[in-house]
């Protein structure tokens, strides 16, 4: 079994070996990432696999979107013949990932301390809900927890509505970007000095930093930032919505520069003369009054035309469409980010791959396989020569 048995020779990571025991989404995306990028990626499951798998739709499109390309070994950590067989893997391992319940790697007896005995040059990352040097440190933590916490529902909705979500696990997916940032900024780190690292990363730090702007603009304001729907509250027209002929459009043309030929393009050059719109603090003030008198010129149009004239003469705009408008957008096919992604009895399905290209990892039609749970548990024992490996 090659140690890259997914991947060609040349890819960045080609060589370079990743235990994961995550669970759901930020570390398994973490791992999924790596394994995109050429590492030999081994998923540690419990007898019962990654929880992820027995939570039917949604927690089969996470298995989906986060677990192709990598090999599945079942081990019960509780048993010492299992628990033997990890510490054989760690042990040779590049990389060790982890999200499990704080806690639970040290009572495995898999510390971060125990871990850098095993292999002092490893990488070791493990994400955890809420950090852990506060209060919260034992405290499980998801994808909504860090957004209801960090201000992120605050601001998200209608401004006479409840708090929202965002509409998909952002927190979580973000996460196991930073993840891999800091897994390749430490797999180079090694390189140069022959050290390995431990890295912490939580959902509350991701989520914070997600809203960076909005910090910046609370420090300058000492007002905190609320929901207030569309448009962002300090520019005018911004990330506003207007309703087409066969939809909506997002548009942002709050420079005095972009407004002006928004306006001339809508048929109302009087508009940046009104006092009421004359700069982009009045623009907010009146915002509503704003865009009711941009409203008709849109009305007017289909979408794509809408887009046509506002990029003409290089406002930002964008179509709103739904995820089975997606696929078929021209820029979409032809960015080539879905991919085919596949599972163990030969299922097909379409999800997207590395969101970049570069020469060293080109984009390919096929993104990978997602294991059936312990599928690959007899040929990493063999590979690996786990039974030779003593845990004393």
């Amino acid at each position: 079994m090659p140690d890259s048995a997914y991947a060609p020779d040349d890819l960045p990571l080609t060589g370079i070996m990743v235990v994961d025991f995550g669970q759901y989404i930020a570390a398994p995306g973490a791992a999924q990432t790596l394994a995109d990028l050429g590492a030999d990626v081994l998923k540690i499951e419990g007898p019962g696999g990654d929880q992820a798998r027995g939570i039917g739709v949604y927690g089969e499109a996470i298995m989906r979107a986060y677990n192709r390309r990598k090999k599945s070994i079942v081990l019960d950590l509780k048993a010492d013949d299992d628990l033997r067989h990890a510490r054989a893997l760690i042990a040779r391992a590049d990389v060790v990932i982890h999200n499990l319940r704080p806690g639970v790697m040290e009572k495995l007896g898999l510390s971060a301390d125990e871990i850098r005995e095993l292999n002092p040059t490893v990488v070791l990352a493990a994400v955890s809900g809420f950090g852990t040097e506060g209060p919260s440190r034992r405290r499980p933590g998801l994808d909504i927890a860090a957004q209801a916490e960090t201000g992120m529902m605050s601001v998200t909705g209608e401004a006479d509505g409840d708090p929202q979500r965002v509409g998909f696990p952002l927190v979580d997916h973000a996460t196991s970007y930073v993840v891999t940032q800091a897994v390749l900024a430490a797999l180079f780190r090694r390189e140069r000095t022959g050290l390995g690292d431990d890295i912490d990363v939580s959902l509350l730090d991701v989520a914070i930093d997600l809203q960076c702007v909005n910090w910046g603009e609370y420090s300058l304001t000492g007002v905190a930032p609320h929901r207030r729907g569309n448009g962002q509250p300090t520019a005018a027209p911004a990330a506003d919505i207007f309703p087409t002929a066969d939809g909506s459009i997002v548009v942002s043309a709050y420079t005095e520069q972009r407004f002006t030929q928004l306006c001339d393009l809508a048929g109302r050059p009087d508009l940046p003369k009104d006092p009421r719109f004359a700069d982009n603090p009045a623009r907010v003030a009146h915002r509503g009054e704003l865009l009711a008198a941009l409203t008709p010129f849109f009305a007017g149009l289909d979408t794509e035309a809408a887009l046509t004239a506002l990029t003409s003469v290089g406002i930002v705009a964008g179509a709103v469409r739904t995820y089975d408008q997606v696929p078929s957008a021209p820029d979409v096919i032809a960015s080539g980010i879905f991919t085919t992604g596949s599972t163990a009895d030969g299922h097909t399905y379409s999800i997207p791959g590395l969101p970049y290209r570069s020469r060293s990892t080109p984009r390919t039609a096929d993104a990978g396989r997602v294991p059936e749970l312990g599928e690959h548990s007899h040929e990493i024992v063999a590979h690996y020569r786990l039974g030779e490996y003593s845990l004393t």
